[in-house]
């Protein structure tokens, strides 16, 4: 079976539907292709039962031309499912007119299966979208295959000793937990847990390299969603600043602190205090 995906959205909103793509493919014995915006294709660089990305950017205000070589490429592959996350008259019309037998989606009228969002957290929540097709899913049971190449590469990056490992991963935004704090933060620390390691995520780095980092971590501090979703993903234990708890799995290694958009109000002790500290 070849499925293809349809899918809009920023890099963590990629992230949140690996876990349910993945799954089909895997119950089924299907190849994926998926169309999204170039600059989110290393989410999907991640999953080895990609066979192909196509390069389309649903917010960029697609063309008439954008859509027919979107439906040209749809045509060609003997695809049997498409899951749609996009919405919208053009990527309709554009559907109506392929060949796909089964279209899921939330909604339009191109789609053979209108289905709800499910019950549980983010990636969780997708599984009505596999219901039509005979599938289940346990989202908090996915996990990343990374390349030997890429851990041995974020291996040699950590700073030196045998010490725990904390990986610090800020947002970077103008709500993010202050700057400062980020930096005081291991001095902290050190001074009540001798020889820990720690290393601060470089968000410049291509999300293979990213990921990698996370998962050679023994904890991750991270505001950043994507990060986040990378440390639930490789079944590292994480505080998650500013995230909501109903979006994340329910695990015990898995704790939310701060309120989105008022980080700056979260005292270094309630850190630290989450850390274990």
């Amino acid at each position: 079976m070849r499925v293809l995906a349809l899918s809009p959205g920023p890099l963590a909103q990629q992230l949140d539907r690996l876990p349910a793509l993945v799954s089909l493919c895997e119950q089924v014995g299907a190849t994926l292709q998926v169309a999204c915006a170039p600059a989110c294709r290393g989410a999907w660089d991640l999953v080895p039962q990609v066979e192909k990305i196509l390069p389309f950017d649903f917010e960029a205000a697609p063309t008439l031309a954008d859509w027919a070589n979107l439906l040209g490429c749809v045509r060609e592959p003997d695809f049997q499912v498409c899951l749609n996350f996009a919405e919208g008259r053009q990527v309709n019309l554009m559907l109506s007119m392929s060949h796909i037998p089964t279209r899921i989606a939330s909604s339009g009228f191109s789609s053979t299966e209108i289905v709800s969002p499910g019950e549980g957290w983010c990636a969780q929540r997708l599984a009505s979208v596999l219901k039509p097709l005979g599938c289940d899913l346990d989202a908090d049971r996915f996990r990343l295959a990374l390349s030997s190449t890429d851990l041995d590469a974020a291996r040699a990056e950590q700073p030196a000793g045998e010490g725990p490992m904390l990986l610090l991963a800020p947002a970077g935004s103008t709500v993010d937990w202050p700057e400062q704090r980020w930096r005081s933060l291991p001095e902290a620390i050190a001074q009540r847990l001798k020889g820990l390691r720690t290393l601060q995520l470089n968000p410049d780095l291509p999300i293979n390299r990213r990921a990698a980092a996370v998962a050679s971590a023994d904890v991750v501090l991270s505001s950043c969603p994507v990060s986040q979703k990378l440390a639930i993903y490789s079944g590292v234990p994480l505080v998650a600043l500013g995230a909501e708890p109903q979006d994340l799995p329910d695990r015990p290694d898995i704790r939310c602190l701060g309120t989105p958009g008022n980080l700056s109000a979260l005292a270094d002790d309630e850190v630290l205090q989450a850390l274990g500290f």
